[in-house]
């Protein structure tokens, strides 16, 4: 662990009208208060939108939401995304149910291992909106990092050396661990177990395995904030590099953007509505309320091609 970034962490919150923002931590995150989602007013959301982009990740307590007024929050970022693992709940196909039943033994569940959500597709997407219903009575945090500070916190020297770089996204390797940890049941994670052994995958899986590239170092369309577009879990390797020449570098920024000093983390309740922004942070689940039942719904936002 370096020492703490003194004098680089601004995680304040800005002067608003028509909301209050609670600082989560010092690196990231932030509570939103005096906000009824479903009654949200044109102004307040954009204040709750820089406020997301200030603090890559925000959230609201005590929101009782269908799942149309889930949508309709997250409409008002941008159109749906493509969902890589979930086809939707009847009747909201862009709302994609996230349990975990409490008879579920599996040792890899949706959302485990450092990751920023779908990389591997041509357009990621660019925010999550996740949804609490039933919490487990302790385990099932949520921890991010913000990408922005850990890009921030390189060398003048590193910096140069990677921006021309394009990482190789693929879920080769999720899939590889879904299939020999988890059990078979009616989940994200299940139906892609389920497939183990196949001769052949279908074309839509075959896809997400050969994966794109995009820029190691992304730039936000909104703020020009620069920040690392990498993670441990879905990328394998770096544009005309080998193998051996890629391995140190990915490992070496997988480990330096999620250290202590820039995360947050966030003990969830039922009724909680929490957004992140993909572009600007890394986030994982745990696994570690075996013997409870997790309930949530996501959504995601439509994002342009990284550049």
């Amino acid at each position: 662990m370096r020492l703490h970034p003194t004098g680089k962490f601004d995680n304040s919150a800005k002067a608003s009208n028509l909301i209050e923002v609670k600082p989560l931590a010092a690196a990231m995150g932030a509570e939103i208060c005096g906000v009824d989602v479903p009654a949200m007013s044109d102004e307040q959301f954009s204040e709750v939108r820089d406020a997301l982009f200030r603090h890559k990740m925000i959230y609201f307590r005590g929101q009782k939401l269908t799942h149309a007024d889930h949508e309709a929050f997250s409409l008002k970022f941008g159109p749906f995304a493509e969902d890589a693992y979930t086809s939707g709940v009847p009747g909201h196909r862009n709302v994609h149910p996230l349990i975990k039943e409490a008879d579920d033994r599996s040792k890899h569940v949706f959302g485990e291992g450092w990751h920023t959500d779908s990389p591997f597709l041509p357009q990621p997407p660019s925010i999550t909106i996740l949804r609490s219903v039933q919490i487990p009575p302790y385990g099932g945090d949520t921890i991010w990092c913000n990408s922005a500070l850990a890009y921030d916190l390189l060398s003048d020297t590193y910096k140069r050396m990677i921006a021309p770089l394009k990482v190789h996204f693929s879920m080769r390797d999720v899939l590889k661990s879904v299939q020999e940890n988890s059990e078979t049941r009616d989940n994200p994670m299940g139906r892609l177990a389920s497939i183990r052994g196949a001769s052949e995958l279908s074309e839509d899986l075959q896809r997400k395995v050969q994966g794109s590239f995009h820029p190691l170092v992304r730039t936000h369309p909104a703020t020009g904030e620069k920040a690392l577009y990498i993670d441990a879990s879905y990328a394998i390797g770096i544009e005309g590099m080998t193998d051996e020449e890629a391995r140190p570098i990915l490992d070496f920024l997988a480990e330096h953007l999620v250290q202590h000093a820039f995360t947050c983390r966030l003990r969830w309740e039922p009724d909680m509505l929490v957004a992140w922004d993909n572009r600007l942070a890394v986030h994982q689940a745990f696994n570690d309320y075996q013997g409870f039942r997790r309930e949530m719904y996501r959504t995601t936002v439509v994002g342009e091609t990284p550049v």
